[in-house]
């Protein structure tokens, strides 16, 4: 096998188009594309070429000589995919590029937001000829979850902000940190001086662990903790107890697993990291022995993808289990569950993580600390998990965005194939536009948000040629509405803790 996929990939198709000999699958055309966990290289049908080694943002690929230890789970399950038979889908058209036509002045395009979605939609703006586009990011830093949400010891998915760097420096990208839509600047005001405004957003809020006593104190949701350790300005200060031998983290998806591995790894694992000094400082004198994530579903529903799993099995000094009777039914030749069968019952001694099935947590203990959940299992019998630190990390929506409509059902904003519709009228919005998770629900994975903002941008595009868009005055230029935005935004400046 010349060629390994080693991680989680961002997902935004770059070796697949860069490779000459279609080996690299799922493909952008396929459905399976969006969701798929991972892609896998074909073993047989790779030439060995290393064009999709530079292509990969992330550095996620590798020549089979030169895997770690851990990584070789990788060669298997990328030959394990390919041995199924399956339909090989053709690779994806190229997109043509974007035309404009001639309006007497340059496309004027306003973004809020500065995460991946944000960038990508940016990036598809900028190979207009002459285009301007003005980002406005509330924080003093760009790159939204890329620097906020990707676990500080991801090092090579947190590489894909080089990408991101490279789109923030085009001449005709102009960035605004620490301007905040609603309080510094209104939507009316953004769409008087642009031709149309991007909200790039993202879903900023948890979903709630809705049972009684969740909110005593040591009850944490996991945008708190990730933002803690992250040095995330809105949750830096917070203070998180580390002193119980137990924590326990609600929901097992990705996020979880970071959690439970930043939580348990060896402090001098994370020195070299990206994570904030005071959690760094927090975590040498942490108490914490096991953490225990909980999945309301069997193992066969399990949100963590298996590149997550494979990573966390190989934390130096952790040890994984699983009690194999909550294993039972799992498909035989799924890589998934002979990847749990292998981990062995939980420890019982050392820093370890234990994985939970099958429970549902129905109550939060404690008053003035939190001392406990009790969880209903199958036959709703109770089990209680003593633990000082509470995690929920049960998902992602997104907030009311100032002056635009809100689905408080999906958590997104009103919209047709990126086009915000106002459902008091029924129609589309002139000028305004969403991208990313606040456009789509939080789904898919980093790249995913390349699709998703291309698309948004050629219906931009589209109304632009139709003359759907209003024209900005032409005496006021992107540079003089930036400055009197930046200067409004500066009267309450943030800091980040990095």
């Amino acid at each position: 096998m010349p060629h390994v996929v080693t991680q989680s990939c961002v997902g935004d198709g770059s070796c697949v188009f860069a490779c000459p000999v279609n080996c690299i699958q799922p493909t952008p055309d396929d459905p399976a594309f969006e969701l798929a966990e991972m892609l896998h290289v074909d073993p047989v049908a790779c030439v060995d070429c290393g064009a999709c080694v530079s292509a990969c943002p992330v550095d996620a690929i590798k020549p089979h000589r030169q895997l770690d230890d851990h990584e070789r789970a990788f060669a298997l399950i990328n030959a394990a995919y390919h041995r199924t038979p399956r339909k090989r889908a053709l690779l994806a058209p190229v997109r043509p590029p974007l035309r404009v036509r001639d309006r007497g002045q340059p496309l004027r395009v306003a973004i809020v937001g500065s995460g991946p979605a944000a960038m990508y939609a940016a990036e598809e703006l900028l190979t207009i000829p002459g285009a301007r586009v003005s980002v406005y990011e509330r924080l003093p830093v760009p790159d939204g979850l890329v620097r906020s949400g990707v676990a500080p010891d991801h090092r090579r998915t947190r590489r894909v902000s080089r990408q991101l760097d490279a789109i923030r420096r085009h001449p005709g990208l102009t960035m605004h940190l620490g301007v905040e839509v609603g309080r510094d600047v209104t939507d009316a005001e953004l769409r008087e001086t642009h031709h149309a405004v991007i909200y790039a957003v993202g879903a900023a809020a948890d979903r709630r662990l809705d049972v009684p006593g969740s909110d005593a104190p040591g009850v944490l949701s996991a945008t708190e903790l990730v933002g803690w350790y992250n040095g995330h300005p809105d949750h830096a200060d917070r203070t998180v107890v580390l002193t119980h031998r137990r924590a326990v983290v609600v929901g097992n998806g990705n996020v979880a697993l970071d959690i439970a591995r930043i939580l348990t790894a060896d402090p001098k694992s994370l020195e070299d990291t990206e994570i904030a000094p005071a959690a760094l400082a927090a975590l040498r004198e942490s108490r914490i022995e096991e953490v225990v994530v909980v999945g309301r579903r069997g193992p066969e529903h399990a949100a963590f993808t298996l590149p997550e799993l494979v990573g966390l099995t190989s934390t130096p000094g952790v040890t994984v289990g699983v009690d194999p009777a909550e294993l039972t039914g799992l498909p035989d030749d799924d890589p998934k569950a002979e990847l749990l069968r292998s981990l062995g019952p939980p420890a019982r001694s050392g820093r370890r993580i234990t994985l939970r099935f099958g429970l549902s947590a129905v109550e939060v203990h404690g008053e003035e600390a939190v001392s406990g959940v009790t969880f209903a299992g199958a036959g709703s019998e109770h089990q209680r998990i003593a633990a000082g630190l509470v995690v929920a990390s049960i998902g992602y929506r997104g907030l009311p965005v100032a002056g635009l409509p809100f689905d408080d059902a999906t958590g997104t904003v009103p919209n047709d194939e990126g086009r915000v519709v106002d459902p008091a009228c029924g129609g589309a919005r002139p000028g305004t536009y969403v991208v990313g998770w606040i456009k789509r629900g939080p789904s898919g994975f980093i790249g995913t948000n390349k699709a998703c903002s291309q698309d948004t941008v050629a219906a931009l595009v589209e109304d632009y040629n139709a003359d759907r868009l209003p024209s900005p005055p032409r005496n006021v230029s992107v540079e003089d509405a930036g400055t009197r935005v930046g200067a409004r935004g500066r009267r309450r400046p943030r800091t980040w803790s990095r």
